[in-house]
């Protein structure tokens, strides 16, 4: 199998941009590709597009490539503007700060000042790398870009500060088919990357995403994660707890990574909630839910209906089933289904402690669609009547 290509991060494809700029505003001489190191020490040579000169300003672009990462930003333009700040405006302070700007690059005597344009969302909820109202940059990229303006200003003898302003022209349209709005930036896309470097893998981003919005939830008050696997079970929640699954946080395949970093995050507990297809899985101790993973999704519920008194013919027709749905129809047929269901939920739940090693106070509820609500574990209702109005608000 041939290696996966790797690509570069929008925080890349904006500190190359800037570095461009800024060496077009102070050269007065165009540049067509420019290379920068990416904080993982890889060098990255980006060919410079769409140059703009304005009295004061230079804009260029760099087309963001992702590799072979299936990655809704690839092939966007990320800009930078680059401008000369009045000495008057920069009112001789060391970090090059003035009132109205975005934020500025933190560190002594920085002459970078950096904004957010159009396309770039901006944070509106708390919990995130930036403080909200600011310009959805990331620590790591926004340090990414001082240094590569910080070298052009030192090597053309250039003392003054300067502003660069980071732009996504279809940032808006993108950023709809990403997880922003859920996490609270709007307006555009974020800038982000912290190696600098694309991994031909959306694994990680999931697990990152994952972090960022329990981390968000920490920060907004919540000690106990509501967590699911996806919205399957929406209308299913809403209409059986009146709560909104949609504000879950969606861990995916990936529920053992998630108690890691709920019990890292500090949350005192959890409540998980998901499909008998998810879930079940769960029951035999798998962590990734992901079929490529492991599925005895048959297996478990059938060993579970043999403690309850199965026949061979029913366990016969239970392995044979492709759906947990399917299985579920011959359990109830059989009339053991409540008493299978409490066995793969006390299978679920010593998973999910041992797991989470004693540090969490946890709950599950595990509903079907044809079915409706499987079991609930002892603490479930209790803990979504004590925290519904924060899940919902």
């Amino acid at each position: 199998m041939a290696e996966l290509r790797k690509g570069f991060t929008t925080g890349s494809c904006a500190a190359a941009a800037s570095k461009a700029a800024c060496r077009m505003l102070l050269s007065g001489s165009d540049v067509d590709k420019i290379s920068i190191i990416t904080p993982k020490g890889t060098a990255f040579d980006a060919e410079i597009l769409n140059i703009e000169r304005r009295p004061g300003s230079v804009k260029c672009a760099v087309r963001k490539d992702g590799g072979d990462d299936p990655d809704i930003t690839t092939g966007a333009l990320i800009e930078a503007e680059v401008s000369l700040v009045p000495q008057e405006s920069s009112g001789g302070s060391e970090t090059g700060c003035s009132a109205g700007n975005d934020s500025c690059s933190e560190g002594t005597k920085s002459r970078v000042i950096i904004n957010g344009g159009k396309g770039v969302g901006r944070i509106t909820r708390p919990g995130l790398d930036q403080p909200v109202g600011e310009a959805a940059i990331n620590s790591v990229p926004r340090e990414m870009i001082t240094r590569e303006v910080t070298e052009v200003l030192d090597m053309l003898d250039c003392s003054d500060v300067v502003t660069v302003t980071i732009s996504v022209p279809e940032g808006e349209k993108l950023a709809e088919h990403t997880f922003n709005p859920r996490l609270g930036i709007e307006g555009g896309i974020s800038i982000i990357g912290t190696s600098g470097v694309v991994e031909p893998m959306s694994r990680q981003a999931i697990l990152d995403t994952i972090k960022v919005e329990l981390r968000q939830k920490k920060a907004e008050g919540h000690d106990i994660a509501f967590i699911s696997p996806g919205n399957y079970g929406l209308d299913f929640m809403k209409e059986t707890y009146d709560v909104d699954l949609d504000r879950s946080v969606k861990c995916s395949n990936f529920i053992g990574e998630t108690i890691d970093m709920i019990c890292e995050l500090g949350f005192s507990g959890m409540l998980l909630t998901g499909h008998i297809g998810k879930l079940v899985k769960v029951a035999g101790g798998i962590m990734n839910t992901h079929s490529r993973e492991a599925d005895c999704r048959m297996e478990i519920i059938a060993a579970a209906a043999v403690r309850e008194g199965a026949d061979a013919e029913t366990l016969k027709r239970i392995l044979d089933c492709l759906t947990t749905e399917e299985a579920y129809s011959i359990l109830y047929e059989a009339g053991i289904a409540e008493k299978v269901s409490q066995r793969i939920m006390d299978r679920i739940m010593y998973n999910l402690d041992r797991r989470a090693g004693g540090k969490l106070c946890i709950g599950c509820i595990v509903y079907s669609k044809e079915y409706g609500q499987l079991a609930a574990s002892e603490l479930a209702a209790g803990m979504i009547e004590e925290n519904r109005n924060k899940w919902n608000g």
